[in-house]
């Protein structure tokens, strides 16, 4: 499967829990509900990745934390905030080139609309726009 067909899939899911669960709650649960419902569609996923970075030629293996990555290519980052800020999708794409993925969704749960806290984060990634 690809980042685009994985992407549509996780939006449409995310869509879902927003609608039923509404905004507002913290990310650690929109994560939870997320994973399991990816995971029933039978997608696999890890939650709270160590990304390791290198700086100086020494190898930090906890760099950062990615929230969710998918079948290995897609990363997600969620959010629940009352906006998203330019430094929520800078931090998107340089976990992108960190690990050298070619697509994040940010999702922001916190959004009244869960459309509205939708946005793709692209690294490279043909016939994606962001």
């Amino acid at each position: 499967m690809t980042e685009n067909e994985l992407s549509k899939i996780v939006v449409e899911t995310a869509i879902d829990i927003h609608r039923r669960l509404g905004p507002g709650l913290l990310e650690f649960v929109y994560s939870i509900v997320l994973s399991h419902e990816l995971t029933k569609k039978g997608l696999s996923l890890e939650r709270e990745v160590d990304v390791p970075i290198e700086w100086d030629g020494i190898r930090f293996e906890a760099g950062f934390r990615a929230d969710i990555v998918v079948e290995g290519i897609l990363l997600l980052e969620l959010k629940s905030v009352e906006a998203i800020a330019p430094v929520h999708k800078m931090q998107v794409l340089t976990y992108l080139r960190v690990m050298n993925l070619k697509l994040g969704i940010l999702l922001n749960f916190g959004a009244a609309l869960m459309k509205d806290g939708i946005h793709r984060i692209v690294n490279g990634l043909e016939g994606a726009e962001e």
